[in-house]
């Protein structure tokens, strides 16, 4: 008899914990959704942020609002996510190097698959090469000549350390026979800053981040590490033209909400995030910015769950043999 009360006391606590999540899913969201950046305000990731946020808040019917937390490369936002309550106010805007790069560099306290919920992929970006307006060099080959003058000497800044920036860089001196310091920022807002104002040589982070730089003729583009030219800046050439082909390398941004986070508050938090997506003025804006929106059948739970595990199969190996760290 008192085995049998145990067993209905827990058939009932289960059903009352499906009944209470069930009514969360259904009154969600009746507050702020609050979306982290893991990098500094003004920077690509948290402009893309932004961009999103005003029509979900629309499709929501709830504020959305962006915090930036900033620090340790992105590890710092990530881990605030990873341990919050999985109810769909604590989401997380970011992209390859906190989600695949990061822990193949380092110890986490949180696994980036484990730990979090996938909700939509958002868009890609290619990297590029831009260098401050007064470098000498007019295109790819006559940098890496410059490069070679001066062995070691000349400076490129880098999102993060062992970051996406940071792997190209590395690829981008082996293919081309080159050394220079690396200069790690927390974000492209402020490496930008510092390229504008002539602090570093050169600078290798998403083309997205300086395109109205470019256009105001502050600084210098050589190359985007694309198959195509951006039809946000026609005129820089792609890698395959500027004479290193076949050295591509993008940056794709999604959206994670923490581990365990019911699938009825998932599937409105993509349904949510389509909806902007395919609102007009965010592609136009997204374009102008060099962004690429995932095809509509790409922007599923499913498919950023698929393709985070695409990459973290294809950078990893890398990343080990090349004994990259940042302990």
């Amino acid at each position: 008899m008192q085995k049998r009360l145990v067993v209905i006391a827990a058939v009932a606590l289960s059903i009352g914990t499906a009944g209470v999540n069930a009514v969360q899913a259904q009154t969600y969201p009746s507050r702020p959704i609050t979306v982290v950046v893991p990098y500094p305000a003004g920077g690509p990731t948290d402009t893309l942020a932004r961009i999103v946020a005003e029509p979900m808040r629309a499709a929501l019917g709830q504020p959305i609002v962006i915090e930036n937390v900033s620090g340790a490369g992105g590890v710092t936002g990530s881990a605030r996510v990873a341990r919050s309550a999985p109810d769909g106010y604590a989401l997380i805007f970011s992209h390859l190097a906190t989600h695949v790069i990061l822990p193949a560099t380092q110890s986490l306290s949180y696994d980036v698959v484990k730990d979090f919920e996938p909700i939509a992929l958002i868009a890609d970006t290619p990297q590029g090469i831009a260098g401050r307006a007064s470098l000498p060099a007019r295109d790819l080959k006559e940098l890496v000549a410059w490069l070679k003058e001066s062995p070691g000497t000349r400076t490129m800044g880098s999102v993060g350390v062992a970051g996406p920036s940071d792997l190209s860089a590395i690829v981008f001196q082996q293919r081309t026979g080159t050394s220079f310091q690396l200069v790690p920022y927390r974000g492209g807002a402020p490496l930008l800053q510092d390229l504008v104002g002539g602090q570093i040589d050169m600078g290798l982070f998403q083309v997205s981040a300086y395109v109205e730089q470019l256009r105001a003729g502050q600084i210098k583009a050589y190359t985007v590490l694309s198959k195509h030219r951006m039809a946000a800046a026609p005129d820089i050439p792609t890698v395959d033209e500027a004479g290193i082909p076949g050295f591509y390398a993008t940056i794709w941004h999604a959206i994670w909400a923490p581990k365990g986070t019911p699938k009825d508050i998932v599937a409105k938090l993509n349904a949510a995030v389509m909806q902007a997506l395919a609102d007009p003025g965010v592609a136009r804006r997204f374009a102008d910015l060099g962004q690429d929106i995932w095809p509509r059948e790409q922007q599923t739970p499913a498919a950023l769950e698929a393709h985070q595990k695409t990459e973290i199969e294809k950078w990893w190996p890398i990343i080990k043999a090349a004994n990259i760290t940042t302990k």
